[in-house]
């Protein structure tokens, strides 16, 4: 996955929470209202008297499936990761405590409305009588859950794992990158009804998330007498579905890059008293408090000491030149995005979604969305300040200028958005949101610079155009097989280009050309279609992903393909290797600790990397020892949804609901995945019937 990294200098917190004690009664007879449903492929399907209830239903149902991951998505979010793992994660909890995440996800709850604390309340305890019904409960570190950590696990979840970790804070002067192709994406289309031979609005949803660890997908559905109905994905530790549908809409997400993080350089130049730092033609005094983090070494436990400070910008990442730099994440102390997706997932229309949307608390992602009414809508969504347009925002402005504070945030009617386009359709494949569409897309003269990020019409945005354009009317059937798609648009320009070079070197070097005489036929006659057949196929993605690999060297293509061609014989005894040799899918443990071994059962893939233009996004890294390599990106969780009376919806896991090896929904919809198949995923409560292979409640044996 991309990394940036901030040169911390910080501190840390080992984070004293007060007690929670779940009350056992209440939780019993929570567990005796709710109704867990597990259809054929695992899926639970939670029925409750309240929305609570259903949090408990599902915090119940994902801790059976994979309590561990559960833990350790939490235990990162607590800034506490080195107690497990030791000196390798301790600059993870120093920045996870520099942000003040627990702190803030504490005082969140404490002020949340009476609805959000008795579902992060419910969904606590559901882990909690997890813990103490189940006998394969195996906790690590948390032997007791509060209702706070989910708000910690969804700070951790987009300000370290996008914002910090993958987006990364945009300032060079205090940040360091490693290696970052900005290709891993997600893909996300909409089809109104004039583009539906049904006549009913569509969804594709496509996030690409990693394989295993914190951003892996769970699916669920929960309904309450309430009213809540959503079916869907999350993450591990979530308390309801975060994308997916409800009887009557759905919605899907794709990282952005609105820019929601600054940086303020402040000067702290006063000697007698080391805090102050100038402010608006005085000092302001900076906040400094020591903490402790716990180390787990060979020898024991051993606790590392850190001084944090900031300033009211935010907290001191990084120090040069005599200068010390601030940093502040939109909405990182606010809060407010459980909320938001509880209220989306409550919407009955597009007006109520749309204010559900308003309240931009969700400081980052597209949105596509579609509806029963026939409405299909996109925003480039991002809690975006408002700021002064006469700095340069891209980089440190002065601290000291009270011109340089935030003006609030632009409202939702202010970001990029398309709604109904003429031409029936949208899509964001992490791409610019002004080539959303055909036609009616957002006019960029009309937004501040600042507002979006350096999204690109990309190569997987273009061939998603192309499909949803060219096509009269899209059947579901259609949308599934295209939302699998492997036509490779790159290829399109790539392969005239290799031979194009080809052609000048014959003029030059007539022996080297003639050694490449076949390897240029097989391009030349290759349809630009991705097969677990196709031999043109591994020669073209390897000598792309080389490629880009490459760049800063400037390696000319042919020399890139001659290396590819020589790696693909050394591996296989020839370069004129199937895809599907090359492209496997493998279940390791939930973490991905587990090496992937050629020796163990895997599937040959036909999707590739998104810088190629594919729709199928799968991202394979080579293993150390093996032959083959293994997916660990791309397509993880995706589904299509048609909005008609009766909503009509399929998915698809990268491999299954249980993360235990002996169940049989372990790898269960691995090898559908990997033939670009879709399961049913059943809404209606007929549907579920038919299709049980389970029904329980929390705490049954």
């Amino acid at each position: 996955m991309p990394m940036l990294r901030l040169r911390v200098i910080l501190p840390s917190l080992l984070f004293a929470g007060s007690i929670y004690a779940a009350n056992t009664a209440g939780s019993t007879e929570t567990a005796r209202s709710v109704t867990i449903t597990r259809d054929n492929y695992g899926v639970p399907h939670i029925t409750g008297p309240t929305d609570a209830s259903c949090a408990f239903g599902y915090a119940y149902a994902q801790a059976e499936d994979n309590f561990w991951q559960i833990e350790d998505s939490y235990i990162r979010g607590l800034g506490r990761a080195s107690e497990i793992y030791g000196p390798a994660t301790l600059n993870d909890d120093v920045v996870v405590r520099t942000l003040e995440i627990p702190k803030f996800a504490k005082a969140e709850y404490d002020r949340s409305s009476p609805r959000m604390k008795q579902i992060a309340e419910a969904f606590a305890d559901g882990i909690n009588y997890y813990l103490a019904h189940d006998p394969k409960a195996k906790p690590r570190l948390l032997k007791h859950f509060e209702p706070w950590y989910t708000y910690a696990f969804g700070r951790y979840a987009l300000y370290y794992s996008f914002l910090y970790s993958h987006s990364g804070i945009k300032n060079a002067e205090i940040t360091s990158a490693i290696h970052d192709d900005g290709q891993v994406g997600s893909n996300t289309w909409a089809i109104a009804p004039k583009k539906s031979t049904s006549g009913h609005a569509m969804l594709f949803i496509n996030p690409h998330q990693p394989f295993f660890g914190v951003g892996q997908w769970y699916e669920g559905h929960v309904k309450s007498a309430e009213g809540l109905n959503m079916s869907g994905a999350s993450f591990f530790g979530s308390a309801f579905p975060t994308l997916g549908h409800n009887e009557f809409l759905g919605w899907s997400h794709t990282v952005n890059e609105p820019d929601v993080v600054d940086v303020w350089e402040e000067t702290f130049d006063n000697p007698s008293d080391p805090l102050s730092y100038r402010y608006d033609g005085g000092y302001r005094k900076a906040t400094a408090w020591s903490e402790s983090i716990l180390v787990k070494t060979d020898t024991g436990m051993i606790t590392r000491k850190f001084t944090l400070h900031k300033t009211h910008h935010g907290p001191i990442v990084a120090a040069r030149n005599g200068k010390q730099y601030s940093v502040r994440f939109a909405m990182l102390e606010e809060g407010g995005q459980m909320e938001q997706w509880y209220e989306m997932a409550k919407s009955r229309n597009y007006a109520e979604f749309r204010k559900a949307m308003s309240r931009v608390a969700v400081p980052m992602f597209n949105t596509s969305y579609a509806d029963r009414d026939g409405n299909i809508f996109y925003v480039y969504n991002g809690a975006v300040p408002r700021r002064n347009p006469k700095f340069d925002w891209q980089k440190p402005v002065d601290g000291s200028s009270k011109e340089t504070e935030w003006q609030g945030y632009h409202t939702l009617d202010e970001l990029p958005q398309v709604f109904n386009p003429k031409d029936g359709f949208l899509q964001n494949c992490n791409s610019s949101p002004f080539a959303t569409t055909s036609e009616d897309n957002p006019d960029p003269a009309k937004f501040p610079s600042y507002l979006v990020g350096n999204e690109i019409d990309n190569p997987r945005a273009r061939i998603s155009r192309r499909i949803l354009y060219n096509k009269d009317k899209f059947s579901l059937d259609d949308l599934a097989k295209a939302g699998f798609d492997t036509y490779v648009i790159e290829a399109e320009s790539d392969i005239p280009n290799i031979i194009s070079k080809w052609i000048e070197l014959k003029k030059t070097d007539a022996g080297r050309a003639a050694k490449l005489n076949h390897v240029m036929a097989m391009l030349r006659e290759w349809d630009h279609i991705g097969t677990i057949e196709s031999k043109p196929m591994s020669v073209y993605t390897l000598w792309k992903w080389k490629t880009a690999r490459d760049a800063a060297h400037n390696t000319d293509a042919l020399v890139t393909l001659e290396t590819t061609m020589a790696e693909l014989e050394k591996t296989y005894g020839s370069y004129e290797v199937a895809w599907g040799e090359v492209n496997r899918l493998q279940r390791n443990f939930t973490s991905g600790a587990e090496p992937f071994s050629d020796a163990r059962p895997s599937y040959p893939v036909a999707g590739g990397p998104g810088d190629e233009g594919i729709v199928f996004n799968f991202y394979a890294t080579p293993a150390p020892g093996q032959k083959h390599r293994y997916g660990i990106v791309g397509h993880s969780f995706v589904s299509v949804i048609e909005f008609a009376p009766e909503v009509e919806a399929r998915s698809i896991l990268v491999f299954g609901e249980d993360s235990d090896p002996n169940s049989k929904h372990y790898v269960d919809q691995t090898k559908m995945y990997a033939e670009k198949q879709f399961k049913p995923a059943w809404f209606s409560a007929a549907d579920i019937k038919a299709h049980t292979e389970r029904s329980y409640h929390p705490g049954d044996r």
